[in-house]
């Protein structure tokens, strides 16, 4: 068979890996894919992004199967044109991704469907969403609607950090059509967990549970990034909370979406934020966004533990019989670590020559992200989050040894590194070294 990964990023170059391994496999070609997909024998990078070269591309080449890995793709509609051609692809249309492309449509839905979300409202005159500021207090979120590549969320400890937010997305313009509308909502508390399932449009296969670190610095500090590292699977997901997580948000998003007329096929990762169990009550469970598409960073270490062969499973999703589908997981933890390039989030350097770079080991992984191979066979950075270097272990902590061991060998000018990625699942209190 002949796969089509869309996208360039880590969790692209982790599909195209673990999708190549199939013994049915011909091909995997990666567009346009990076440095480190270009260094893999077994994939072929392409050089093309728009949603109609890439479906006359597939009709060309006979692609069997086109997977989709990245945000701005579907928002595009780029299911949709290979729909239209009769091209097998797994992802959600563009009026399903909306859940993902308009934070103010994903919160509308899971109003409508009673599904749990925090308390919230939608601007697009600045006056207004300073007023609701001023009348709420801090700490308060205030969210980009559009798609920000990862920069469109800022958590404000205070209201003077939320004036400025509104200023930036509906004031300046900085995020473009992005931040022409910003969702104001409370600022949960609790511990992030990311769930993420494939949906065929009727049925739904959960993948194992993740947890990632957004923050760029150690302690969970500093600016929120598209996320700095991931481990699965989350001890905080037990198998209890997990049958409540698939009753109380997987499922009603799902019969949601069929019920207005909008059926979801695709990943879908619903990041949730889980509160403290009580003497009265259970942990609660409230959406914080959804995704549709796998996490990144969490992609990495989710694939890494997948077991068998997963196009069997990609099969099952777009021929609609994902209730035949199964998947075994590696009993083992893994951990992916995210190197990033100097000056991330804000303005990342490019250009700098990456050295040290481990052999690929199917227990150590480096998945590239933001790189270029030049023509001297050289892999440079070309982006923010330029690696995530991932490894199984039999508990995190030694999974964490085995990413930071290898993350060791690797140099580049300016690498920006978290040294506690998956401090909460080591340390049994839940507080940080």
């Amino acid at each position: 068979m002949r796969i089509l990964i869309i996208g360039s990023g880590g969790r692209e170059h982790a599909l195209a890996w673990r999708l190549a391994q199939s013994s049915r496999v011909e091909t995997v070609f990666v567009a346009p894919g990076n440095g480190g997909t270009a260094r893999d024998a077994a994939l072929r990078n392409v050089a093309l992004t728009d949603p109609v070269e890439l479906a006359d591309f597939a009709r060309r080449e006979k692609i069997d199967l086109t997977v989709v890995g990245p945000e701005a793709p579907l928002a595009a509609g780029v299911v949709d044109r290979f729909r239209e051609h009769g091209l097998r692809i797994f992802g959600p249309t563009q009026a399903a991704a909306q859940l993902e492309s308009s934070k103010d449509y994903a919160k509308r839905f899971l109003v409508r469907h009673d599904i749990p979300t925090a308390r919230h409202q939608t601007f697009t005159e600045p006056a207004a969403a300073h007023a609701y500021v001023d009348e709420q207090g801090a700490p308060i979120v205030i969210k980009a609607d559009g798609l920000a590549a990862g920069k469109g969320v800022v958590v404000a400890d205070t209201t003077a950090e939320a004036h400025a937010a509104i200023d930036a997305m509906l004031g300046d313009g900085s995020l473009g059509a992005a931040g022409a509308r910003v969702v104001i909502e409370e600022c949960l508390v609790g511990e992030e967990v990311s769930f993420i399932v494939m949906c065929d449009g009727q049925h739904v296969l959960p993948l194992a549970t993740s947890q990632d670190h957004k923050r760029l610095l150690n302690g969970d500090q500093g600016p929120n990034t598209g996320g700095m590292g991931a481990y699965s699977p989350a001890p905080l997901v037990t198998p209890q909370l997990h049958n409540r997580i698939m009753r109380e948000v997987i499922l009603p998003t799902v019969q949601g979406m069929k019920n207005d007329g909008v059926p979801y096929s695709g990943f879908l990762y619903a990041g949730l934020m889980i509160s403290p169990a009580t003497a009265d009550k259970p942990a609660g469970i409230k959406v914080l966004e959804f995704n549709c598409r796998m996490g990144d960073p969490e992609t990495q270490p989710i694939l890494m533990r997948l077991k068998g062969d997963f196009l069997r499973v990609m099969e099952h999703a777009v021929n609609g019989t994902l209730d035949q589908a199964e998947i075994d997981w590696d009993r083992r933890s893994a951990l992916g670590v995210v190197m990033a390039a100097a000056n991330y989030p804000a303005t990342p350097r490019a250009g700098d020559v990456i050295d040290g770079l481990p052999a690929d080991h199917p227990d150590c992984m480096v998945f590239h992200a933001g790189t270029v191979l030049d023509a001297d066979g050289k892999v440079r950075t070309a982006g923010g989050r330029v690696l995530c270097v991932t490894a199984l272990g039999d508990s995190v902590k030694l999974a964490q040894q085995r990413a930071y061991q290898a993350v060791d060998q690797i140099r580049f000018a300016g690498a920006q590194v978290r040294r506690d990625i998956g401090w909460r699942a080591i340390k049994p209190t839940g507080s940080h070294p």
